[in-house]
């Protein structure tokens, strides 16, 4: 069932976002919001209801489609994303992945040492993860050509924090420990996660999938030398692995570090086409070190939706100035939308991009 999807990329009604991610002439800033299909929106939470629970809601095809579509049918978005989890490689690798209320997910099989790591499989995309690819195919032919389909993953380190901590984690002591007291069995646990992100990737791409980001959301807690040695050469394997032209396109590909600032210039050097920005660096410096290079991504904060519409309108306008003239900017949130912001407040977001970004792009 890895058939290509029906609709060819070049029929895209709304092309702005891959346009600003290959650094091409746009006639806006294109915007859209991490975790955009998600609790702050009611019509969300009937579905995952109707669902029984979050991982049903992810292994249903049409309903994926149904939540993924849901925030486009409210605001101008300039892209979908993929209702998914970064932790369905780790479940897939049965690892016994559940959710307990109010605490996040844990795996009841955590990878304790270098036996567990030997005992896990890559998992087949279109076998174990097939569901996913059943929801890239959906929701690709319910988007008829409207706007891209973002595919994604975790980063390596980041599904290995989960899968080593058996959960959410604050301080990172058991990965940590593994990192520095047996590094080749974490070494062995990344590199068999690579190739499962990459499979993972391509999979998405040849399902219809026309960009996709890798987040590294944990990256942040290294430091530099460790943040080398353990998360970015992975996220530049998988970038070296990935398929970047499908149906007649480039296929982009977006890496983002949260709390990985300091590390601009060496995530850029990947071969990859955009860096996401968090919101603790300023966009302007970002753009002098790596804008000419790449793409960016961001980098508004989240919690600046709780604010009021004037006080979004001249943060978006600060960014805007901020990132300055051209192309290669894509708006967004510096992480996810939080799950209490009024839903109203991410239109105004949305719609102050878009008016307010025009003068950039003449």
């Amino acid at each position: 069932m890895s058939q290509q999807s029906d609709t060819p990329a070049a029929e895209l009604k709304n092309d702005r976002y891959l346009r600003a991610l290959m650094k091409q002439p746009v006639d806006m800033t294109p915007v859209w919001m991490m975790r955009q299909a998600g609790r702050y929106l009611p019509e969300y939470k009937a579905t995952r209801a109707q669902a029984g629970d979050f991982m049903s809601l992810c292994k249903n095809a049409e309903l994926a489609c149904e939540v993924t579509l849901q925030p486009l049918r409210r605001f101008k978005l300039d892209a979908a994303i993929l209702f998914s989890d970064i932790l369905t490689i780790p479940d897939a690798m049965g690892l016994g992945l559940y959710f307990e209320t109010g605490e996040g997910p844990k795996f009841s099989r955590p990878i304790t040492c270098a036996a567990d790591v030997s005992k896990i499989g890559v998992p087949d995309p279109e076998g174990e993860l097939q569901y996913v690819m059943n929801a890239v195919r959906t929701i690709r032919r319910e988007l008829n050509g409207d706007v891209p389909l973002i595919g994604f993953s975790g980063s390596p380190w980041t599904l290995a924090t989960y899968m080593v901590e058996g959960g959410s984690s604050k301080a990172f002591t058991k990965i940590k420990k593994m990192a520095f007291a047996e590094p080749a069995t974490l070494h062995a646990l990344l590199a068999k996660l690579a190739d499962a992100v990459t499979l993972y990737l391509n999979a998405q791409i040849a399902a219809g999938a026309q960009s996709v980001m890798i987040f590294d959301t944990w990256g942040g807690v290294l430091s530099p030398r460790d943040y080398n040695e353990f998360s970015l050469q992975y996220m530049a394997r998988i970038v070296d692995g990935l398929t970047r032209h499908n149906e007649g396109r480039r296929v982009p590909v977006t890496l983002f570090t949260k709390n990985g600032g300091m590390w601009l210039e060496s995530i850029a050097a990947t071969g990859c086409d955009a860096v996401g920005l968090d919101w603790t660096i300023n966009i302007d410096e970002a753009r002098q070190r790596i804008g000419d290079k790449v793409a960016l991504q961001g980098n508004m904060d989240p919690s600046m939706l709780y604010a009021s519409p004037e006080r979004i309108e001249q943060e978006v306008a600060t960014i805007l100035a901020g990132y300055g003239k051209g192309t290669g900017h894509v708006f967004n949130l510096g992480h996810g939308i939080h799950l209490d912001v009024p839903p109203d407040n991410a239109g105004v977001f949305v719609e102050a991009v878009h008016r307010l970004s025009r003068p950039y792009h003449v």
